[in-house]
């Protein structure tokens, strides 16, 4: 028997919404990122894009746990004599409210042609709405919440 791969006819295009109001940043890119590589469905398979676009609202209200907002800094470079930058979660925040969930989701993605391509699939809101009404997207709860 041969190794199942997925032809482009077998996959459809998939669109979830996720809540991110009051969840870790990590946590919540964590389970975003397998669900754009579609690690849950059975026609997974590490070299195939598998159609799937996260809708991510409200991003603004991510938290950072432990001192992070203040310690964690976010470094650049354009290439250039004195072209390096560096930037606090906290300032990054405030000027691009959204980014340093952007930034967690794309560092556990891969880096490839895929990877490149998988973060376009990635849409990040920071109010409640979201332009995407026609896609029908299924509203998806990913963190896992500890019961008290």
């Amino acid at each position: 028997m041969s190794t199942y791969y997925p032809r482009p006819g077998d996959l459809q295009e998939r669109w979830y919404v996720v809540d991110a109001k009051g969840e870790v940043v990590g946590r919540l890119a964590s389970r975003v990122a397998g669900l754009l590589r579609g690690k849950a469905d059975p026609t997974y398979h590490p070299a195939v894009d598998p159609k799937t676009h996260v809708i991510i609202l409200n991003a603004d209200k991510v938290v950072l746990t432990g001192r992070k907002l203040r310690q964690k800094v976010y470094h650049s470079h354009s290439g250039y004599p004195g072209g390096y930058k560096q930037i606090s979660a906290e300032e990054l925040n405030r000027k691009k409210p959204g980014d340093v969930l952007r930034r967690a989701i794309e560092g556990m993605l891969p880096k490839t042609r895929l990877g490149d391509r998988l973060k376009t699939h990635v849409r990040i809101y920071t109010g409640d709405t979201h332009p995407h009404a026609a896609q029908m997207p299924k509203v998806v709860s990913l963190v896992r919440r500890k019961s008290a």
